[in-house]
């Protein structure tokens, strides 16, 4: 379904900064106050498609508004929730971390990407949304013009249009998913426009994602397979896998409580009286959900994705080092088979070095900044070894999960032998060791001594005086956990001179995610199947554990939980949840399932890490009380300034 032309309400000088293919673009705005998607400069719109060389670095400036993931000041999944906690106002100043302690506003908002201000960076840095999708709706609209461009063959003038329809998709699936119901840009509207056209309202969230679904059919149809591409100079280019895993995405948004059915929005409508919100629940989204994400698994396949298994070494590794190898690197890994969408405009080099804690005296704190993390909760949100939550287990107990225990050479591969740690950290699934660093934790790279997971292995020290404590000044872990899981394995080894990181394009999406969406929207539509368990199992394998069925019914207090809907959905949720820790899902997650006002409410807890002793140290403390206020804080505000110019608008409910 095709809908009526929109443009947004006001207007914004823009010059557009075209550049060559590195994809590690840049787009220069002015700062004007006003957004619309008037076309301007004429002149050099005009002569940006008069050949094929000019054309193409329209495109690429088309790909440079892609948020950059990688980077956390820029990813609002990271910093604007509760999975990573930061030291405030030293490391970093982030602006996603203003959402997490509750400081949104309507004028300037934190993370706007409305205007363009506010998304953590200095100029250039900055993500007018709308303002690239009056660019998409020129370079389209150009393209498609066969009297433009004459040095172009057909099939790639196709193709460079099924990348444009595919970014002007992606760009309004990430403002619905940010602002609720937004207005539709379709096309530019002439400069000469009267204002009744230019003053427009927002659409409905089922119009929006219609839409959205439209354009990334059209894009799919046009886009080239992935062993198609160039490797040595299309990697990141646009497929039609991604765009067939977006579209899963969009439309598992659309199916999840946040959009369907949501009565908390009832009173959410237009001046004219249309509801921006349908309150009746449609079971069958979820069905749409779960035929997408089957074809976008299908396309993966026959694409040649897998999920990533860390390979063959000529170090000596044990089982358990293998197997949290392939956890880790389905993420670092440059370019691996998992990596079903890879944005090379984000980069991870400063997140690995804010992840990464110095493991010896003569590790520089500015090297290994270590300020990224995770809160108790997190880390008690892992699977125990038998892979089933740890207050479901029936034959562990963690009722103490502070009291201190002294590692075996049994554990010598997950904890430094003969280290007194808490019980928490014991008898916990791989992906607990192989995304979380901790004191008393070993932290394996390819650098280590022995050239094995044997011996002389790195490990981490958290305590106050200890070489990753908190004694620095700014560089300071506030929880006593790190996360491992985004420092790739092959970090290089610490110098007199600092420190490098090998870098990687961050993963946009990753085959293990399109198997949990399946999943989860095949237990929605149809209940507890073996379809549903199988690719749950898919997971699970890689992860070490055990099938669903068979971890419940041997290790869980509730053996049968994995046969009925509600307890599937739970272990699905809390599946995505541990699989996907750290890239950035559980903070739009959480939205999507409703349970962002329940877990944003809990306080972020952590370790006493001014301890320095086992007994001072393994005190439980709150490091800040988080607050969210339901339902506001589900969506953007629309700012403040954008209300005052369209009277048209409406605002989000409780701003």
């Amino acid at each position: 379904m095709k809908y009526y032309n929109k443009i947004i309400i006001n207007k914004l000088k823009a010059s557009l900064a075209l550049s060559t293919l590195s994809l590690a673009l840049l787009f220069m705005q002015s700062c004007e106050d006003y957004l619309d998607v008037v076309p301007d400069n004429v002149a050099t719109i005009d002569n940006a498609f008069k050949l094929r060389n000019e054309a193409e670095k329209y495109l690429f400036s088309l790909y440079s508004y892609l948020p950059k993931d990688g980077d956390v000041i820029f990813n609002i999944g990271m910093l604007s929730g509760d999975e990573m906690w930061i030291p405030y106002q030293t490391s970093i100043t982030s602006d996603a971390f203003e959402i997490a302690r509750g400081n949104q506003r309507i004028s300037n908002p934190y993370m706007n990407v409305w205007e363009g201000t506010w998304t953590g960076g200095g100029p250039g840095d900055n993500y007018n949304l709308f303002e690239v999708l009056r660019n998409c709706n020129t370079f389209i609209e150009n393209m498609n013009d066969l009297s433009k461009v004459p040095d172009i063959e057909s099939s790639e003038r196709k193709r460079w249009i099924g990348e444009a329809e595919f970014l002007k998709a992606y760009y309004h699936y990430y403002l619905l998913r940010m602002y609720g119901p937004i207005p539709i840009i379709d096309k530019n509207v002439p400069i000469d426009a009267p204002e009744s056209e230019i003053n427009v309202s927002r659409d409905p969230v089922d119009e929006c994602v219609a839409y959205i679904v439209d354009l990334l059919d059209s894009a799919t149809e046009k886009l080239p397979n992935d062993n198609e591409l160039i490797v040595t100079t299309e990697a990141g280019r646009l497929t039609k896998t991604i765009a067939l895993s977006i579209k899963a995405k969009v439309l598992l948004m659309a199916a999840s409580p946040l959009f369907n059915g949501n009565s908390d929005f009832a009173s959410l409508v237009n001046r004219d009286g249309t509801a921006l919100f349908n309150p009746e629940y449609d079971e069958n989204k979820w069905k749409l959900a779960a035929d997408a994400a089957l074809e976008a698994i299908q396309s993966a396949h026959s694409n040649g994705k897998s999920l990533y298994v860390f390979p063959e070494t000529p170090f000596s590794l044990s089982e358990t080092t293998m197997t949290q190898m392939s956890i880790r690197q389905a993420v670092c890994e440059r370019w691996n088979e998992e990596i079903i969408w890879a944005n090379p405009n984000s980069r991870t080099w400063d997140l690995q070095r804010l992840c990464m804690p110095p493991l010896i005296a003569s590790h520089n704190h500015n090297d290994a900044r270590k300020i990224i993390s995770p809160p108790l909760k997190i880390a008690r949100m892992f699977y125990t070894k038998n892979g089933v939550p740890i207050n479901e287990d029936n034959s562990l107990e963690f009722f103490d999960e502070k009291e201190l225990r002294e590692a075996t050479s049994e554990e010598r591969f997950n904890i430094k032998e003969g280290y007194l740690t808490a019980r928490l950290n014991y008898d916990r699934e791989p992906r607990f060791y192989a995304d979380l660093g901790f004191d008393g934790g070993i932290w394996y790279k390819y650098d280590s001594e022995s050239q094995s997971d044997e011996g002389d292995v790195w490990y981490v020290q958290g305590k106050f005086g200890d070489p990753a404590g908190a004694s620095h000044a700014f560089h300071t872990n506030v929880t006593g956990y790190f996360v491992k899981k985004l420092v790739d394995w092959n970090q290089v080894t610490f110098t007199t001179g600092g420190a490098t990181y090998q870098d990687y394009a961050w993963p946009e999406m990753r085959l293990a995610d399109l198997y949990l969406m399946y999943a989860e929207a095949l237990n929605e539509a149809d209940g507890p199947s073996a379809e549903v368990y199988e690719y749950l199992d898919l997971v699970r394998e890689r992860a070490g554990l055990d099938g669903v069925v068979e971890s419940w019914a041997n290790f869980s207090v509730n053996p049968t939980k994995p046969t009925t809907k509600n307890g599937l959905r739970e272990i699905i949720h809390r599946e995505r949840l541990i699989e996907l820790a750290f890239e950035g899902h559980r903070f739009w997650d959480l939205r999507r399932w409703k349970k962002a006002a329940q877990e944003l409410n809990a306080p972020i807890t952590g370790w006493n890490i001014k301890g320095e002793d086992n007994v001072s140290y393994y005190q439980i403390r709150t490091v800040y009380q988080q607050s969210f206020v339901s339902p506001r804080d589900y969506f953007w505000p629309i700012p403040e300034s954008q209300m005052l110019r369209n009277l048209n608008l409406v605002q989000n409910l409780g701003w």
